[in-house]
């Protein structure tokens, strides 16, 4: 039975992965492979050992997260809307879908598996309608985003965007010569904790097992409490949930 709550990691993992996502434009192999291990070790120590499990990955990108869940012995499968990010190099089985209205039945899933997407999506409350959809009653849910008064939640344009997001991207295009990947409105959305956590709550779908700062070293369910702080100090919110029975 695997524990009920995720300790505290170290300080040195914290600031391993800092490091990391510094590198994330010279070295995405290196940043997204840790990153993918550390995923990977909290969902195990929620879901237990991964082997043998259905572990659905939305939004994956190019597919490090479903590589380091099949390397555990998951039956693990990428859907991902954009071709693009999805790339020649994806995992085999890979499947070109939108997050909304994935090509699965209900309950098909052990686990369902989304890292930094919610903040791309325009609804995120139907979002995760569709992830709980493909979860099976007592399955897990793993969901992070990095909220918008995160000092990243420009992504590239960060932490301009506090002066507001016109300002930033055009900052950027100075700064490097070429367009933002990234939009406000169109392709990143200014998702909230506080408001986020309340609707969550509210569904009858999921139970909240966990709401902790992906990255904090200590203290990082109780950042999460802290109305106001929360917005700014939590950087990245994952939420561990729990499919209820229809």
């Amino acid at each position: 039975m695997p524990p009920a709550r995720f300790k505290d990691p170290s300080f040195r993992r914290s600031l391993t992965l800092f490091r990391a996502f510094l590198r994330e434009q010279d070295d995405p192999e290196y940043c997204y492979s840790l990153l993918a291990r550390d995923a990977a070790d909290q969902v195990e120590a929620h879901a237990g050992p991964l082997g043998g499990q259905v572990v659905v990955d939305v939004g994956g990108g190019s597919g490090y997260f479903t590589e380091e869940f099949r390397r555990r012995g998951a039956n693990a499968y990428l859907f991902e809307p954009d071709p693009v990010e999805l790339g020649e190099g994806a995992p085999d089985g890979s499947v070109v879908a939108d997050g909304y209205l994935l090509p699965l039945g209900d309950g098909v899933a052990d686990v369902t598996f989304s890292s930094n997407v919610l903040e791309h999506v325009a609804d995120p409350q139907t979002f995760l309608s569709e992830l709980a959809r493909v979860t099976r009653p007592g399955g897990l849910i793993y969901v992070s985003f990095t909220n918008w008064l995160s000092p990243w939640g420009g992504h590239e344009w960060a932490p301009w965007h506090y002066l507001g997001a016109d300002r930033a991207r055009e900052r950027y295009r100075r700064r490097t010569g070429r367009p933002a990947k990234h939009t406000l409105g169109e392709n990143l959305f200014a998702v909230h904790i506080g408001p986020t956590l309340r609707q969550v709550r509210a569904r009858d779908d999921v139970r909240v097992i966990s709401a902790r700062s992906r990255y904090w070293p200590f203290l990082a369910e109780t950042i999460v409490k802290a109305p106001g702080l929360r917005e700014l100090a939590t950087w990245n919110l994952l939420l561990i949930l729990r499919r209820c029975a229809p």
